[in-house]
């Protein structure tokens, strides 16, 4: 049975990231995986609420503590945050977030040919982003 899918905030995303990253984690290891981290009690509070919300699970203990796993397909969040994104900044269109990152110099040349690859070959999967 698949998961719903929770609304989720930044921050909440940053730290499902992490634990997408490392498979599981305690919120130890989500506040040290933070760049310029909330308080260690803020971290422990988001996590609860993650679990709250049915994105992530306890998997078991270390030490004293949680260990959480996601329950979220990464690849479903990212598309639905992508599409969020889009319909808010671009009207929905991709040519413009693409044109975007180019005018940033965020995309390079190989990027590019393997973005016309991936369309051309009509790939669906996701790569390793």
């Amino acid at each position: 049975m698949a998961v719903e899918m929770p609304d989720l905030s930044r921050f909440e995303l940053q730290c499902l990231r992490l634990i997408w990253e490392r498979g599981e984690a305690s919120a130890r290891d989500v506040h040290q995986g933070l760049d310029a981290p909330p308080s260690y009690s803020t971290v422990r509070t988001i996590l609860a609420r993650l679990e709250d919300k049915n994105a992530v699970a306890r998997a078991g203990q270390d030490g004293k503590a949680v260990v959480y796993r996601c329950l979220l397909d990464p690849a479903a969040v990212k598309r639905r945050e992508v599409g969020r994104f889009l319909d808010t900044m671009f009207g929905g269109r991709a040519d413009g977030l693409v044109a975007t990152l180019a005018d940033m110099d965020a995309l390079s040349a190989d990027d590019l040919r393997d973005l016309e690859r991936h369309l051309a070959e009509g790939d669906t999967e996701e790569g390793s982003s």
